[in-house]
């Protein structure tokens, strides 16, 4: 079976992934006990990780432990430092990583963000499946999702999900051309 990149992010209404100042906080009005929405299945079906750096500063500085220790976990930055364990800080091209990655046998590939990241994967058509929670919120500002710059690309819809908290999570594949 043919290896996946697939994107799975949270945003905003309006497409916000966070608040100006890499704010978070809006991810805590969909917060209930019990609830994942999918990702304990989710991360079962990677067994790699990209992410690009300011995003795993950011889960390193709120306190957390960087969650895909037991994955090989690409943290892509321009900047060289030491690799801990099984996270690589990559400065290669991305582009050239991803191929590499998806011609390997193995589980899917998860993209984790940020904004940059998907970017540049969107720009060179890498990106094959799109999980997208939607948070009931309105945030007006912030850091984009998808930004400027790249190419068309048709989607299908595989599911939408509903959710108690009012979470909406789209599922999208690319469109078969």
């Amino acid at each position: 079976m043919k290896r996946k990149v697939i994107l799975y992010i949270a945003m905003s209404l309006d497409g916000y992934i966070a608040k100006p100042k890499d704010d978070l906080s809006f991810l805590e009005i969909v917060e209930q006990d019990g609830q994942d929405y999918g990702y304990a299945e989710f991360v079962d079906s990677v067994d790699a990780v990209i992410v690009g750096r300011k995003t795993y500063d950011k889960v390193i500085s709120m306190g957390y432990d960087f969650p895909h220790t037991n994955k090989d976990a690409y943290i892509i930055t321009r900047t060289p430092r030491a690799n801990i364990g099984s996270l690589k800080f990559y400065t290669g091209d991305l582009e050239s990583l991803v191929r590499k990655l998806k011609s390997e046998n193995g589980k899917n590939i998860f993209c984790d963000g940020g904004a940059e990241i998907i970017n540049e994967l969107l720009k060179s058509n890498l990106i094959d499946e799109f999980i997208i929670s939607v948070i009931p919120i309105l945030l007006g500002n912030g850091t984009k999702l998808f930004l400027d710059g790249r190419p068309e690309q048709k989607l299908e819809l595989v599911s939408v999900k509903s959710f108690e908290k009012g979470l909406t999570q789209l599922h999208y594949k690319l469109a078969d051309n």
